[in-house]
């Protein structure tokens, strides 16, 4: 069995709880330790999985102790959750990285069979291939989000990187990578090729600037996500308490309600953050992002209006050349755009989806102006 791998959170860890109080998170979730073993699965909801491989980062990263997350994860108190929490430990480095690409790509399908949502705390970002990877045997289109300040687009002779794992994924054969959204990206710090790439293949991406103005933005882009990666090196030096950071990035906040969403998202499979860097207050930041992902994952509202009308209102909205049909929850208050693929030859082939969109896609459809989010699914097929 691929959780065969893992191995049990640290003594360290484990007893950082003998002076914290019952309620805390580290006392009400299923751990493996070496005292009780290998917890049980049936029931559980979400597994956290530590990792340390970075050995093809691009970029220089020091080696993130788990143990330190753990220590800050488990003395938090849960909030309103009726569900199970697993933590199973960490993924050893394999002899190359090319061997902990594997393993993980194994646990992460072993999971999602097991209705299972893995979040994968730390490594470098590279790793977003093996849990794409993990998908290749169920052939089901794959849709990424990545919170970074780049692309991380790379030549094609340059080997999987922290820098070039998006490349991998774009040559990888058979390819089943639906979409690919950035969220933060800083245009000094992106080659004028890669924004030409990523408007060439109709790929998403926001600036941070825009995500900082107002953050609610990137919620649609994160319902609909697959597999959702946070590069922590997106983030501002003073989320990090670290001098050698980024003098612009997202802020401890809006990390936390990014990650919010993202465990919101009815969809996602799988959440990881990378490229871990070493503070106190980060160790703090990370537990609390954590927590925020999970609060997030207790609110899912498990709806999709394509599945069924009830609790859905139909707006029609008549353009100059066109009509546009929107969806508004009666739950949530969340809005969907239908895309119907006009590429049939008769009304037998004809496919239709929805992409989340917000309230202000519907007023500009109101004022006969088409979101960019239905030029760009058109596009894509």
């Amino acid at each position: 069995m691929s959780l065969e791998s893992l191995v049990p959170v640290s003594e360290e860890a484990i007893s950082s709880l003998l002076i914290q109080p019952n309620q805390v998170l580290g006392k009400n979730i299923r751990i493996f330790s070496k005292q009780n073993g290998f917890p049980e699965l049936e029931g559980c909801s979400i597994a956290i999985i530590g990792v340390s491989e970075i050995r093809n980062t691009f970029f220089p990263t020091s080696q993130y102790k788990t143990s330190d997350f753990r220590k800050s994860f488990y003395k938090l108190f849960p909030g309103n959750w009726n569900f199970n929490i697993c933590d199973l430990g960490d993924l050893p480095n394999g002899a190359t990285a090319e061997d902990t690409y594997f393993a993980l790509s194994e646990i992460c399908l072993c999971l999602r069979q097991l209705n299972i949502l893995p979040i994968v705390i730390g490594g470098s970002h590279d790793l977003i291939f093996p849990m794409y990877k993990s998908y290749s045997k169920t052939k089901q289109l794959v849709n990424i989000v990545s919170v970074d300040n780049q692309f991380d687009f790379s030549q094609e002779e340059e080997l999987i990187s922290g820098r070039s794992y998006m490349s991998r994924i774009i040559m990888d054969q058979p390819n089943f990578l639906l979409n690919f959204t950035n969220l933060g990206y800083q245009s000094y710090l992106i080659a004028q090729e890669e924004l030409d790439l990523i408007d060439k293949l109709y790929f998403d991406a926001l600036r941070l600037g825009n995500i900082l103005n107002d953050v609610t933005i990137a919620e649609p882009y994160l319902r609909d996500a697959n597999i959702i990666g946070f590069d922590m090196k997106s983030l501002s030096w003073q989320a990090t308490n670290l001098a050698s950071g980024n003098p612009n990035g997202i802020d401890a906040r809006t990390i936390c309600a990014l990650a919010r969403y993202a465990g919101i998202s009815d969809r996602l499979d799988i959440f990881g953050v990378f490229e871990l860097p070493n503070s106190n207050i980060f160790n703090q930041l990370l537990s609390q992002i954590i927590w925020y992902f999970i609060e997030g994952y207790s609110c899912r509202f498990e709806e999709y209006p394509l599945h069924t009308s009830k609790g859905f209102t139909k707006y029609t909205v008549a353009l100059s050349d066109m009509e546009m049909i929107f969806f508004q929850s009666e739950k949530s208050n969340r809005w969907w755009l239908e895309v119907i693929n006009h590429s049939y030859l008769n009304n037998k082939n004809k496919t239709t989806a929805l992409l989340p969109c917000r309230h202000q896609d519907y007023l500009d459809a109101c004022n006969d102006k088409i979101p960019d989010m239905w030029w760009k699914a058109i596009k894509r097929g």
